[in-house]
């Protein structure tokens, strides 16, 4: 697939239709493999008027701003555990935070990001331009700039990376009164008291965050938590959730939300197994049921390129049903939807076409996080989506629950401290998926994920010291099967 670059046929050798990780890697890469590379970026502004510069959703409003709230809300629990360690905290009680001044640590990170990648790409000599791109034939994108005017560019190749956004239900009051995660970050007063409506792990995350914060936060589920997610360990997260007192409604949709005389939100809302009706009032609605893929303005009929379920088909290269014109990240089809999978497809797609490398993206046994306040993460598959695959018999579940060393002083609950270990139940018993429930899930499931895609089995794993004392050993120390029916809980921490 690799294709000379310099052509003279087209204004580009490549055109990347938006500025988000998967977008900029690709186009950066390109450039790097001598290819000439334009890109559009335009950010449409959120009904509540949010807008952001250059970067993408995960820059923007979402990874970043997501894990330094998360990590605002950590600082917050560890003020008042720190009592317990001998620190004196003079009026604890009164210590909590200034949302104002959170919002704008976040933002200065952001647009020093938003800096720093704009002269990233001066330097790399990919052309940025400022504007929307559509088709007007396979080969011909037009930018629509701020000011109205547009731009034509013809390009050898096309590469789309648009993201998506969040969805809005289509429900009275939705869009006047209600926020997503595009306005959470940048909102220019405290969320208060504080709707979720949404179980999904962003829906999760900022009711954890807003909770840590000293915000009465409710999460309404639909059908399940985590859909895609283990189930064991989704029920988990809520019930750990529920434990740090955040109510979770389920089984519930939202049927409207109207504006109260004193400027608060009423919203109404349904139980889908009872029918029972009920309502509350809150300061801020935040809808996260879900992310539509941006395709609707990118005129693809007019490229040919087929469309599914508001996402892009494409095949194991990236390559859409037009052979010069791909996609990556979070607008394809059947994908995980994760920053670093954009950054890793859009690399190796511009080293395919430009670099004569022949190398596809894995997306198998990728690692991910809930930031939770309680975090989970887990590689590979689900217990379920194991035993649907190979059946019950040829299984073998390993757990543990576990008490962190750091939550003993403060004597945080350790009730919801877990690991899982779905393995195959011959042989070596190769590893299919780990589960972590627990402190730094990220940091933990990084490493395990190498040795996952690896090939890890029980028997290498079990044969790894551990070490000590850490919450990462506890997946060298499973001992114990479902199977087996014995208690899963330690009895010692050091025997």
């Amino acid at each position: 697939m690799s294709q000379a670059a310099g052509s003279h046929e087209y204004d580009y050798d490549l055109i990347v239709i938006g500025g988000g990780s998967g977008g900029l890697a690709c186009a950066k890469e390109a450039v790097a493999n001598g290819a000439k590379v334009a890109c559009l970026d335009y950010v449409k502004p959120t009904p509540l008027g949010t807008k952001w510069g250059i970067g993408g959703t995960c820059v923007n409003v979402g990874c970043i701003p997501k894990k330094l709230m998360h990590q605002a809300s950590l600082l917050g629990e560890s003020i008042h555990e720190a009592t317990a360690y001998g620190w004196e905290i003079p009026n604890k009680e009164a210590i909590k935070p200034k949302w104002e001044n959170l919002v704008q640590a976040v933002q200065n990170h952001i647009k020093s990001v938003n800096w720093v990648t704009r002269v990233d790409l001066r330097d790399k000599k990919v052309e940025y331009i400022n504007g929307a791109g559509s088709f007007k034939d396979p080969h011909t994108v037009v930018a629509k700039m701020k000011n109205g005017s547009e731009r034509t560019l013809t390009g050898r190749n096309v590469v789309i990376a648009v993201g998506g956004r969040p969805r809005y239900p289509d429900i009275p009051g939705a869009v006047e009164y209600g926020i997503t995660s595009d306005d959470l970050f940048s909102l220019d007063k405290e969320p208060g008291k504080t709707l979720v409506v949404g179980a999904g792990y962003i829906g999760l995350e900022c009711a954890g965050f807003l909770k840590g914060l000293g915000y009465d936060a409710t999460v309404m589920v639909r059908s399940i938590v985590l859909r895609g997610f283990d189930q064991q360990m989704a029920n988990m997260v809520a019930d750990s959730m529920v434990e740090r007192g955040i109510p979770f409604l389920h089984k519930t949709i939202p049927k409207s939300v109207e504006k109260t005389q004193d400027g608060r939100l009423l919203v109404k809302y349904v139980n889908t197994e009872t029918q029972e009706e009920g309502s509350d009032v809150y300061d801020t609605v935040l809808w996260a049921i879900g992310r539509k893929g941006l395709v609707d303005d990118l005129n693809l009929g007019a490229a040919g390129i087929e469309v599914k379920a508001d996402k892009i088909a494409v095949n194991e290269a990236e390559q859409t049903n037009v052979p010069h014109i791909f996609a990556v990240g979070d607008i394809i089809h059947g994908r995980p939807e994760l920053t670093p999978v954009a950054i890793h497809a859009g690399r190796l797609l511009a080293r395919r076409l430009f670099g004569g490398s022949k190398q596809i993206m894995d997306y198998t046994d990728v690692a991910t996080t809930v930031f939770s306040p309680l975090e989970y993460a887990c590689v590979g598959m689900a217990e379920e989506d194991a035993i649907q695959k190979f059946g019950e018999d040829n299984i073998e579940v390993f757990h543990g629950f576990y008490k962190p060393t750091e939550f003993f002083i403060p004597q945080k609950s350790v009730r919801y401290c877990y690991v899982k270990a779905v393995a195959e139940r011959s042989g070596d018993q190769k590893v299919l998926g780990l589960h972590y429930l627990g402190p730094v899930a990220g940091e933990v499931i990084q490493g395990f994920a190498a040795a996952v895609k690896s090939g890890l089995t029980m028997k290498i794993l079990l044969n790894t010291v551990g070490i000590h004392p850490t919450t990462a050993e506890e997946f060298t120390r499973l001992a114990i099967t479902k199977r087996s029916g014995l208690d899963p809980t330690p009895a010692s921490c050091c025997s």
